[in-house]
């Protein structure tokens, strides 16, 4: 079933979802999670070392546990991992249970963004070796190319580049809270 209160955060990593996320639920009245801390709670060990230890299935596979145990609630804000939507039963699972924001970003600024990380294993060379902003940037404009379609078909986009993050926060409550006052006046009329 689905809630309009549940609401999903998705983008490319850096978009603003952990910081945007805690700061929307609070605006909402809602609870917030992290789905990756969720996971690493779960594991009892930090993505990288799941992706290092594991693989990235196993990871995508604890994903999609997670977002199952989570999928019936209400009022609440996730923040999704970048590539959660790649997977067709977390995104079909996704978009049957809640409501999906796409907070969109340029690889310019995500690459400006993520350039001093260190814990983000799709960002890495293949032996594990820090890349260059350049390098950056084009490995998420390759990444992009592939989850942007997915990213598109979210319930409503926000885009996060140039914005300060409270302006960013007030528009997406505002229109967070027309889309429910909307789903709720349809699933009216359909009783």
């Amino acid at each position: 079933m689905k809630h309009h209160t549940l609401i999903f955060l998705t983008g490319f990593s850096g978009s603003g979802k952990s910081t945007i996320g805690p700061l929307l639920a609070n605006s909402l009245g809602f609870e917030f999670i992290d789905l990756d801390r969720e996971i690493e709670n779960a594991a009892g060990k930090s993505i990288n070392r799941i992706f290092t230890e594991d693989g990235e299935t196993a990871f995508r596979e604890l994903e999609l546990r997670t977002l199952e145990r989570i999928g019936n609630q209400k009022e609440l804000v996730v923040s999704l991992g970048g590539g959660v939507l790649a997977n067709n039963r977390c995104f079909e699972l996704i978009r049957h249970t809640g409501t999906l924001v796409y907070m969109k970003s340029s690889p310019e600024m995500l690459s400006l963004r993520l350039q001093h990380k260190t814990d983000r294993p799709l960002l890495k060379g293949p032996n594990g070796e820090k890349l260059s902003r350049e390098q950056i940037q084009e490995r998420i404009s390759d990444i992009l190319k592939k989850r942007e379609p997915r990213y598109m078909k979210a319930d409503m986009v926000i885009a996060t580049d140039s914005k300060k993050i409270g302006s960013t926060v007030e528009e997406m409550t505002r229109k967070i809270e027309r889309h429910i006052r909307r789903a709720e006046r349809n699933s009216n009329k359909e009783k």
